[in-house]
């Protein structure tokens, strides 16, 4: 039998082709969308406020799924293991950029095995107390920790968490030694915290601001250089006197790796139109999220950023998984 050259070229091209139009008619089914955290805390949020306009744009239903557990990476893995279609997405924070350096025997590679889609948003962290705390004041807390030496108890949202990682500069920054509560994520931390049963955390102004303006948390200071658009009258840490302490949170989207450039650029549009709704831009603002939207590449490069920043934090702050 004969097999013309045209035939064979024919034959190699098809893969691609069907990929090029699977890709145009993407997506073809619902979608899964990972934050990988328990319900109620900031990431959890931010995939609620997006959701309904992430439907109206891709044309199917999104299912969200919140796995928590083990920092982060339990979801994560459900990600990375996904096919590469662009149906399964991940919302994740600053887990994304820690654990490669806290948990290096991972099953999956962090750094590849996912494809960034955007940035969403910057999540502010505020240092909050429970309201019968009696620090009424960032130097009233320090000054009884450094009293108090190993005593004092923070919640966060798990090991290696933007709330684990603003404590634990701030206690380099301070000079203070605190105590590390780890939870499984910022939901079941906040419940804790405005219990009483620790005596402070780091936590995002998505879900801390409602307590704090109810009366229920008291905040000391804002994370980072720019203070909370829904608490304008707390200061910054850094105007306390932490001069360039600046450890706020973020979010970011992100697909598989090998998932085709024409699906993720329909994902990148689709985030890109949700963040900019005038509803969604309200209420983040009102509980002090500032949304963003960045292009995949821009996202790739801060990601990489953020992975060596919080890198050298971990390696001079001690900071283990124990």
């Amino acid at each position: 039998m004969i097999i013309h050259r045209r035939t064979i070229f024919g034959l190699m091209a098809a893969p691609a082709i069907l990929s090029s139009a699977q890709a145009q008619d993407f997506p073809t089914q619902a979608l899964r969308l990972i934050p990988p955290y328990p319900p109620g805390g900031g990431t959890d949020t931010v995939a609620r406020l997006l959701l309904p306009h992430l439907i109206s744009q891709l044309g199917q239903n999104i299912v969200v799924e919140n796995r928590g557990g083990a920092g982060g990476t339990i979801g994560a893995a459900e990600v990375a293991r996904s096919p590469k279609d662009g149906h399964t997405l991940l919302l994740d924070s600053m887990g994304h950029v820690v654990n490669s350096t806290l948990m290096p025997n991972l099953p999956f590679d962090y750094p590849t095995a996912f494809a960034p889609i955007s940035q969403l948003t910057w999540q502010p962290q505020m240092l909050v107390v429970p309201a019968a705390s009696p620090y009424q004041s960032l130097n009233a807390l320090v000054t009884a920790a450094k009293a108090r030496p190993g005593t004092l108890a923070y919640a966060s949202s798990g090991n290696g968490s933007g709330a684990h990682l603003a404590m634990a500069a701030f206690a380099k920054e301070a000079g203070i030694d605190v105590v590390h509560v780890p939870y499984r994520g910022g939901g079941p931390a906040m419940t804790d915290l405005v219990a009483g049963n620790v005596a402070m955390a780091f936590a995002s102004a998505a879900a801390a601001t409602g307590h704090v303006q109810s009366g229920r948390l008291r905040a000391l200071g804002a994370a980072g250089l720019r203070r909370i658009s829904a608490l304008p009258d707390l200061p910054t840490i850094a105007e306390l006197g932490y001069s360039g302490f600046d450890w706020d949170e973020w979010n970011g989207l992100w697909t598989v790796a090998g998932t085709p450039a024409a699906s993720i650029s329909k994902l990148h549009a689709a985030t890109i139109f949700a963040l900019n709704q005038p509803d969604v831009r309200a209420r983040m603002n009102q509980i002090g999220i500032v949304p963003l939207g960045t292009t995949p590449e821009q996202f790739g490069t801060f990601v990489a950023d953020q992975r060596a920043r919080t890198a050298r934090l971990i390696r001079e702050a001690n900071i283990t998984l124990g």
